[in-house]
């Protein structure tokens, strides 16, 4: 009986016979209360009849009922649109996509509500998720509306970072965070569909310098440097004064052997962020490729002010001193260098300064102490950075072989470790 009076409620609201659905609907609750779906198409039906505040009231049941009804929260935030409860109509929004990321709707509407409330770069922020999503689900109709509505908003020139101020404790995406995704996206080797985002969040808004300058990263992972500068350029010519164009352009002129190109841009991204340490390491990187080591070391030792811990600052620095011929104080950051990237378990890169620490440094000027520790490096390494392990088997080769060197047992566990691990 409850399921034909609610069939019969869904037939005479397609029909448009709203009063008479309420009815159907209202005899589905008498005879269960519990009846979540009655509730809900009750507060439809009453919606579309202009029964707003029983519209909002029958939601409010049926969520009751159902907490995690996204379809609920959607239509009571529309209807608390209607009642110019804007605040209300975001919180319900924020829910309905706390329920479902990718509810579109859900962004439109918020989109629309932020734009009440002159919030503008907000409201153009939802419109463009929302058009993503529509996009994405084939809805051209309302992608193409949510177009017009960006259109309509979009300041001459755009504000170049969109802000969202935390006004929700609900999670939301924001387009940092959507373009952070497509970063990390092209990272992990998926350049291809990180560009066809790209150029669609342009296709969005030709006016988006962060979206350029997102794009310039990715074609700089592909090696496409003239396209990445041009996309550099656009974001720049868009007033998106931010230290990673200049950073990111002059990696890019670098590698295009335009050195005094690339010393210009991070001397302007050093303006702009004056505490960087990577700034100053790429910096310092160009002087030496461009053969000024003293510039370079510099560079490097003022990176190493900034973040004493940097291995690669340390590692940069012993090249340039190398070059210089200043071979102690090489060997003294190279060596620094490994016993930062042991401690990091960045076994590559450690091998790496191993083997330029050996171009410089042959075994018969080694000096004991620094023997001593590459050998406990290396025994560190072989441990998989556990020296607790270490000592146990030092102690354990002490107790079967007393009376010899320190260096005499860290070798004879490391040729141990190595026999039965078959090197």
């Amino acid at each position: 009986m409850t399921n034909d009076f609610y069939h019969q409620g869904l037939a005479k609201a397609k029909q448009k016979d709203y009063a008479g659905a309420i009815a159907e609907f209202t005899r589905a609750i008498e005879v269960d209360p519990y009846f979540a779906n009655a509730l809900y198409q009750r507060g439809l039906a009453y919606y579309d009849s202009g029964e707003i505040l029983l519209a909002v009231s029958d939601y409010t049941a049926a969520l009751k009922l159902n907490p995690e009804s996204v379809e609920a929260y959607y239509y009571r935030a529309l209807a608390r649109l209607a009642l110019k409860n804007l605040p209300g109509a975001i919180a319900d929004a924020d829910q309905a996509i706390r329920f479902d990321r990718s509810y579109a709707k859900a962004y439109h509407l918020r989109g629309v509500v932020y734009r009440k409330l002159g919030r503008i770069q907000d409201a153009i922020a939802n419109f463009k998720l929302a058009a993503d999503l529509y996009l994405q689900q084939k809805d051209k109709e309302n992608c193409r509306l949510c177009l017009e509505k960006i259109q309509q908003l979009q300041p001459k020139p755009t504000p170049a970072v969109v802000h969202q101020p935390a006004t929700s404790t609900t999670p939301i995406i924001s387009p940092q965070e959507y373009f952070t995704q497509l970063l990390e996206k092209a990272e992990k080797g998926d350049t291809r569909q990180a560009l066809e985002d790209l150029n669609w969040a342009l296709q969005v808004d030709p006016q988006d310098a962060q979206a350029y300058c997102c794009r310039g990263m990715v074609h700089y992972k592909q090696g496409n440097y003239r396209q990445a500068i041009a996309d550099f350029n656009q974001a720049l010519q868009l007033n998106f004064q931010d230290a990673i164009v200049y950073r990111n352009r002059g990696r890019t002129r670098s590698q295009l052997g335009d050195h005094q190109g690339a010393i210009a841009d991070f001397n302007q991204a050093l303006q702009l962020q004056p505490e960087d340490a990577l700034l100053y390491i790429a910096r310092g990187n160009v002087y030496r490729a461009m053969g000024n080591y003293l510039g370079a070391v510099t560079d490097y030792t003022q990176a190493l002010q900034i973040n004493p811990d940097d291995p690669q600052a340390y590692y940069n620095r012993g090249l340039a001193y190398a070059h210089m011929e200043e071979m102690q104080r090489a060997i003294a950051d190279y060596q620094q260098a490994a016993s930062i990237f042991c401690e990091k378990s960045d076994w590559v890169n450690y091998e790496q300064v191993l083997e330029n620490l050996k171009k410089i440094q042959p075994p018969s000027i080694e000096s004991k102490q620094s023997k001593y520790n590459l050998l406990r490096q290396r025994l560190l390494r072989l441990v998989g950075g556990y020296w607790e392990i270490a000592q146990r088997l030092l102690d354990q080769t002490k107790r079967y072989y007393p009376g010899m060197s320190e260096e005499w047992y860290i070798e004879k566990v490391i040729d141990d470790l190595e026999r039965d691990r078959g090197r």
